[in-house]
Order: C-alpha cells, then structure tokens, then sequence
C-alpha cells in the first residue's frame, strides 16, 4: 500500500486487522490517510451497524485507484469474502473517483437507482470537504436501501 491509501474494511489489511487496531496501534498507513483516528472509529462503528442491520458487509476503500477505476474497484470488490454479499464504497479524493460496486445479492437488495441517489449524497459531502460524513451518510442510506437482514 502506498501513503494515502486508506483500507477500512479487510480488503488490504495486514495480518486482517481491525481499522480500530490499526490506528490505535499507530501502524502502517492507517493514519497516513484522509481521516483521522476519531473519523475512523466513527466510520467502523457506521460499517458495524451496516453490516448487523442488513446482514451485508459493507466495505470502504479509500485511496488511488487504478485505470480504469470502475474496474479496479470491482477488482477489490471481488477480493471482499463473500462478494455476492457485499457492497463496496471505494472513493479517492486525489483522483476524484467514487463507485459503488455491488455483489449480486446486495443488488437485489439496493437498485442502482438507491445506489445513485446514496452517491449523490456522498459527492456533496465529500465536495464539501466532508469525507468522513458523506461515507457515514452513504453507508446510512445504503443499509437503509437494503432493510433488514
């Protein structure tokens, strides 16, 4: 991984380390990214509930993404444990790059419509300066698009 990369979710870590442990501990490039400690911690708790109330894995990646950048997000996509299962919110603020990659299940669950509507929400925030918030608002809308488990 290279400095600004940020992974909150399993995709990337070492050893599969929590994000809370990874910063708490200071190692790696966790807190060489986009948010701080806090905005981590507030992010996982959002993933947390996400993944509890839906029975999906929500994923965030931030960070550069290779060309083309729907492709490389289906690729971390892919890599997720149970990709038919998951959605994935892969953004880079460098690049100014967000997509939304669905398993075929979540699909079902979340139409591209609400998934739209949820990056409509996140652009403005991250317009905004906002990371932190609009990946906690788009996670928000996201499980709420999905109903429960």
């Amino acid at each position: 991984m290279t400095a600004g990369e940020q992974p909150l979710t399993h995709l990337d870590h070492a050893g599969g380390e929590t994000p809370e442990v990874h910063a708490a501990q200071g190692q790696g490039d966790v807190l060489d990214g986009p948010f701080s400690t806090r905005q981590l911690l507030h992010i996982d708790e959002a993933l947390r509930i996400a993944d509890r109330e839906t029975g999906l894995t929500f994923s965030v990646y931030a960070g550069d993404l290779a060309e083309p950048q729907r492709a490389a997000a289906e690729k971390l996509h892919g890599q997720l444990a149970d990709p038919d299962k998951s959605v994935l919110i892969a953004f880079s603020p460098n690049q100014r790059v967000l997509e939304v990659v669905t398993g075929a299940d979540a699909r079902r669950r979340i139409p591209d419509r609400d998934v739209k509507l949820a990056c409509l929400s996140m652009a403005a925030a991250f317009a905004g300066g906002d990371l932190a918030g609009g990946v906690i608002h788009g996670l928000d809308q996201l499980a709420t698009h999905a109903g429960r488990a």
